[in-house]
């Protein structure tokens, strides 16, 4: 749990840097709005990561393992990439920004398929709802890092020093990997980049069938998608409203982020109760719900009372949320292809984050705020609607999930299940 507390980190760490924190240096160089909601396009590593994933499956780097050592490659890479941010201009040359930006994301995409195969891998199935509530928490302690201490740094130095610290703080992932345990029992290996490609996939909609299968795809595409728009323009939001960087860090980017980090472990400990099908039922109804409290904003105006009211209250159900859904990838993935099958899963969760959400300030631009975070509740619906099919509120796991599948899993691999 510790380990996996680090790598949450090291995994977080680079998020903010192409997103919203990018979005609040972009807003004050005077960028507009419809072209800082197209800018979440360069986090489209993020979707397509599946595309590369078999090779982190297929290959094994010749230190630290399958899992760690493509961390140690990724996290290198990230330390060079986000270091290089400091020579960007986003008020003259916005192509530039968009190359660097891009780079980080791909790198971080990649990070991202080992970490999570890795959790998967390591984890115990009575151990993922803890598992997955301590990663978030390191991940979103990255996020408290990149989106509050940077943004009140960026009032006190400059931006461009500000991404060289961050860099310098991206090593201590390498670190952390190092330290890591190896999973006891990661599965064997695909013999060919072929298997390693096609027996993911075939593996999966075996398992769940075809037309469940698609369900659950469709399911991991919506089920964000409202919290995904609203976070979207939240910082823009702010800063138009009138608050300042350092309150916007300290309450958006601090306090906010540890309304989720509370929200994520009371949510991983209420799962083990709940089961995954009704805490996805019920963390789904409450993130849902919360986009309302930016909506009484919009209304209010710029109440520093109401605006810590709302950012806690969204986050918070934000986090519940997300522990569910994290455990919830991880029950379907099989060891032997946890890579790939992650990868694909999560890459559909990034469609919604980064793509659907590219109109986000066009729409808040044509219709007003008042208007937008309706539509962000309503985008949420279409999700929940689907949670029948495969996560019936009377079973505790999903149907076909990785519990099921443990036997065959281990009965072709070295050593015997655990």
């Amino acid at each position: 749990m510790s380990a996996l507390l680090l790598l949450g980190v090291a995994s977080g760490l680079p998020l903010f840097l192409t997103s919203r924190t990018l979005q609040a240096w972009m807003t004050l160089e005077g960028v507009d709005l419809a072209a800082i909601g197209l800018f979440s396009l360069v986090a489209l590593p993020y979707s397509l990561k599946f595309l590369w994933s078999p090779l982190l499956d297929r290959f094994v780097p010749p230190f630290w393992g399958r899992r760690r050592g493509w961390l140690a490659c990724t996290q290198v890479c990230l330390v060079v990439a986000i270091a290089l941010m400091a020579l960007q201009r986003p008020g003259q040359a916005l192509q530039f920004l968009a190359i660097n930006a891009l780079a980080i994301a791909f790198f971080s995409a990649t990070q991202d398929i080992a970490a999570d195969a890795y959790r998967t891998d390591v984890l115990e199935p009575l151990e993922m709802g803890a598992g997955a509530a301590v990663f978030v928490l390191g991940y979103r302690i990255a996020l408290l890092i990149t989106g509050s201490l940077a943004l009140i740094l960026a009032d006190q130095l400059s931006w461009p020093i500000v991404y060289l610290l961050m860099a310098l703080l991206m090593l201590w992932g390498v670190a952390a990997t190092g330290w890591a345990p190896e999973p006891t029992q990661p599965g064997q290996p695909p013999e060919s980049l072929t298997q390693a490609i096609v027996l993911p996939f075939q593996e999966f909609f075996q398992r769940l069938g075809r037309g469940r299968a698609l369900a659950v795809l469709l399911f991991i595409v919506l089920f964000k998608l409202g919290d995904a728009v609203v976070n979207n323009m939240a910082t823009p939001f702010l800063l138009k409203l009138g608050f300042s960087q350092t309150d916007i860090g300290a309450i958006q980017g601090g306090m906010g982020l540890v309304a989720t980090i509370v929200g994520t472990l009371v949510g991983g400990g209420l799962l083990s109760r709940l089961g995954i099908n009704r805490s996805l039922w019920i963390f789904g109804g409450l993130q849902a719900l919360s986009n309302f409290a930016y909506l009484g904003l919009s209304l209010i105006g710029p109440s520093f009372a109401f605006m810590v009211l709302a950012i806690n209250i969204e986050n918070f159900c934000a986090g519940l949320g997300t522990a569910a859904f994290v455990a919830f990838l991880m029950s379907l993935c099989n060891h032997r292809f946890s890579a790939t099958q992650y990868a694909l899963l999560s890459s559909l969760m990034a469609v919604s984050r980064d793509i659907l959400v590219a109109p986000a300030g066009w729409v808040a631009a044509s219709v007003g705020w008042p208007w937008f975070f309706i539509l962000s509740f309503g985008v949420a619906l279409p999700g929940l609607l689907l949670l029948p099919v495969f996560a019936p509120w009377n079973q505790l796991q999903p149907i076909a999930a990785l519990t099921d599948s443990l036997s065959v899993t281990h009965q072709d691999d070295e050593p015997p299940a655990r």
